[in-house]
């Protein structure tokens, strides 16, 4: 039994385009297995905490923007946290999601 802790990995999930040209741009944060139950999933756009987010249901975190709003983002970055450390982070750049 081992008590080093395994630091969990992000995936942040784009919206689709379906759900932009519909007005809205929804945003997934999600974490893998090794998750521990004493961290949480907190969100930052462009550098700054804050945002309407859903609260984060264990390994699955969810941002709701507005097409209008995730068309100025420049970066979304979801961060796992634990207390007041910030120990994983994953950031997606709008201009890395394809806009066809």
């Amino acid at each position: 039994f081992s008590t080093a802790k395994v630091r969990p990995t992000l995936m942040v999930l784009p919206p689709s385009n379906e759900e932009l040209q519909q007005g809205n741009a929804t945003l997934v944060c999600l974490a893998n297995k090794g998750f521990p139950s004493d961290w949480s999933l907190a969100w930052k756009v462009d550098g700054i905490s804050g945002g309407s987010w859903e609260e984060s249901r264990g390994l699955r975190s969810t941002l709701r923007l507005s097409a209008d709003q995730w068309m100025k983002v420049g970066s979304v970055t979801c961060e796992a946290t634990q207390g007041s450390q910030t120990l994983v982070s994953e950031t997606l750049r709008r201009d890395q999601c394809s806009q066809d």
